[in-house]
């Protein structure tokens, strides 16, 4: 899973970057975008890697793309295309918002400056839209056989943008798989990060906020400077600025949650694993995020609750209690869920 950060000129798009992957800032002129896969924290595999002692223990990892070429671009795409290009791959945004004063006293205008850039993607989504309906409608003309699907749900977003409207205001659009090849920026989930001051913990009001908002308020200089502390040095100034978790695992915690993951765990062949996936995966797809193999021949899935194993103590002792379930390809895989697939090929 793939987040890019977005944002517009001066947000403190990098200074985030930094906070979020404790990076150094990078020399000189812009080299091209930034990637940085990130483990996501989970204490359950923490408690699974002291019960199970295994030989290897891997967490789920999320990857946070930086675009090159972060201010060449301006409002109704007068400017680089090459930045929207390099997010459109995502499968999330994190919109930073500047919420902090600049130098000389400049108030930030966050309400303001987050419907710009909504506006933007709006207006990029539309041309893309508008093209490939003409072209549909051209190819409809010279006799080829069209998707006329397709073609409803273009027609739909082309009204909903119209309106100045995000697509993801509407999830039959926003996830419609006929869709799913263009990409569209509006229709991707969306994390609202508030850049603030080193002071000030509150995100700015805001009457009326947009639907889908999750907003997440993280004062990017101050935990920017933090990352690069030990953690013993750091600890001191976390309590005096009450942040009880740093800005990484916030964010983190946040895009799973934006893009509506949930976790379940393997542990086989002296392997604890987490895996990440979409709400309401069953266990016959959630067998082939593992491996295609497992998918094409499985027989069941033997599935243990995390929570009633740790109130068992030991599997074995989960099983002995009628916790572990045998479960077929409907099943639907729980947040927490331990899972092991038996399958045939």
């Amino acid at each position: 899973m793939r987040l890019g950060i977005i944002g517009l000129p001066g947000s403190g798009k990098s200074t985030i970057f930094q906070a979020l992957t404790r990076s150094k800032p990078e020399e000189g002129a812009h080299k091209g975008h930034r990637i940085a896969t990130l483990r996501v924290p989970d204490q359950r595999v923490d408690a699974l890697n002291r019960l199970f002692k295994p030989a290897k223990t891997v967490y789920a990892r999320v990857e946070y793309l930086l675009p090159y070429g972060t201010e060449a671009y301006s409002l109704h795409g007068q400017g680089d295309e090459s930045f929207w290009n390099e997010v459109r791959p995502c499968d999330a945004l994190i919109h930073v918002v500047r919420n902090f004063h600049r130098r000389g006293g400049e108030a930030p205008h966050p309400r303001d400056d987050f419907i710009k850039l909504e506006t933007d993607m709006i207006f990029a989504d539309f041309v893309v839209v508008e093209k490939r309906i003409e072209r549909l409608d051209l190819d409809k003309k010279r006799g080829k056989k069209i998707s006329a699907e397709e073609h409803r749900l273009l027609e739909a977003c082309l009204r909903l943008l119209e309106a100045q409207r995000p697509l993801r205001d509407d999830p039959e659009l926003a996830t419609a798989h006929l869709l799913k090849g263009y990409t569209l920026l509006s229709a991707k989930p969306v994390l609202v990060l508030f850049n603030n001051d080193d002071e000030d913990e509150s995100p700015p009001p805001w009457e009326e906020p947009p639907e889908l908002y999750n907003p997440l308020v993280v004062r990017g200089k101050l935990e920017m400077e933090l990352a690069e502390l030990s953690p013993e040095e750091a600890a001191e100034f976390l309590t005096a600025y009450h942040i009880k978790s740093s800005a990484m695992d916030r964010v983190i915690q946040h895009s799973c949650s934006v893009l509506g993951l949930i976790a379940f765990f393997t542990v086989v062949h002296d392997e604890v694993r987490c895996w990440l996936i979409p709400r309401e995966t069953t266990a016959l797809d959630a067998a082939e995020v593992i491996h295609s193999d497992m998918k094409k021949g499985f027989i069941r899935a033997e599935v243990l609750a995390y929570d009633d194993l740790m109130a068992a103590g030991t599997y074995q002792q989960a099983k002995k209690e009628g916790k572990v379930r045998l479960e077929g390809k409907t099943y639907i895989v729980q947040d927490g869920d331990i899972i092991n697939f038996y399958f045939n090929v």
